[in-house]
């Protein structure tokens, strides 16, 4: 039976939260805080991290920051085998430095996108993951075309795991009918949770891991819910699932970073402002973010 928990041989699998970045009030990066977090993370059932990611508001990173934001998550994880830095970049020889400095740093895997600059071929994808692979970290994709325009469909991953390019990937689409298509095409390739509102249906077609965003806010909650779902402890899971699920599909929505900061904030932990273009958010979104936050901490979750 394939293990659905953390451990240093397959450090991508179990809950690898894709973490938000706390900013200061003047947008400057809060590491002491965002060390604070990675800590409180993992004492509360998660298994690792993946800094700079979207939800880490990568792209409004310079460089500096980017990479001091992986060396302060390995140092504040203990272990470097539970960071996989989002390595993300226009340039396959930029997305493959970034992987050289995970190496550098300790990290056990990183995450990529596939190259989102243009609509990049099946020969450019297949390029793109090699180059970026052969830096020697392991690989997991991360399949997003509703932002990249890239579609990492089963067939296409099949390849990249024969190509020796990617050990799993993240599957954003919420499509849970492809979980069956890419165990059939690649049965080796791990299958990781990539949106939040498809946890349980992922967990039962056989995913492994969850590269989360919620548990930024409840991480004891949300552990609780990943394991009794990767058990089939339907019992235990479903009644969590449909507490959480108001939060949970925010993490499919465009105001994904501000919803999940807001709900730090509110569960008393810093998730503080956005970075622009980021705007925070206002009206109806926000009264129905703060509403389905407080109810969930209304009803024990944490």
């Amino acid at each position: 039976m394939t293990s659905t928990s953390w451990n240093p041989d397959r450090p991508w699998r179990g809950i690898m939260v894709a973490t938000a970045l706390p900013l200061r009030p003047d947008l400057s990066v809060d590491y002491d805080a965002y060390a604070e977090h990675v800590r409180r993370l993992i004492a509360n059932g998660c298994d690792g991290v993946v800094p700079n990611g979207s939800l880490g508001e990568y792209q409004t990173l310079t460089d500096e920051e980017r990479a001091r934001v992986v060396r302060t998550a390995v140092e504040a994880a203990g272990d470097g085998a539970r960071v996989m830095p989002g390595v993300a970049a226009y340039g396959s020889a930029e997305a493959r430095r970034w992987t050289e400095q995970a190496a550098d740093a300790g990290c056990g895997s990183v995450l990529l996108l596939p190259p989102n600059a243009y609509r990049a071929d099946e020969h450019a994808v297949r390029a793109h993951y090699a180059h970026v692979a052969e830096a020697g970290v392991p690989v997991v994709a991360y399949n997003n075309p509703i932002d990249t325009k890239v579609d990492l469909g089963p067939a296409l991953l099949a390849g990249l795991h024969g190509d020796g390019s990617v050990v799993a990937v993240k599957e954003f689409t919420g499509d849970v009918r492809r979980a069956y298509e890419i165990a059939e095409l690649a049965p080796e390739l791990d299958l990781l949770i990539g949106a939040d509102d498809v946890l349980l249906e992922l967990a039962i077609a056989g995913a492994v891991g969850w590269i989360a965003g919620y548990p930024n806010a409840f991480p004891a909650s949300c552990a609780r819910l990943y394991h009794a779902a990767v058990a089939g402890d339907l019992e235990t899971a479903l009644p969590l699932y449909r507490s959480l699920h108001p939060l949970l599909r925010w993490d499919s929505k465009t105001e994904f970073v501000q919803s999940i900061k807001l709900s730090m904030d509110i569960a008393g932990h810093r998730g503080g402002p956005t970075r622009p273009p980021r705007s925070p958010l206002t009206g109806e979104t926000e009264a129905a973010v703060r509403a389905a936050t407080e109810k969930a901490i209304a009803e024990g979750h944490r």
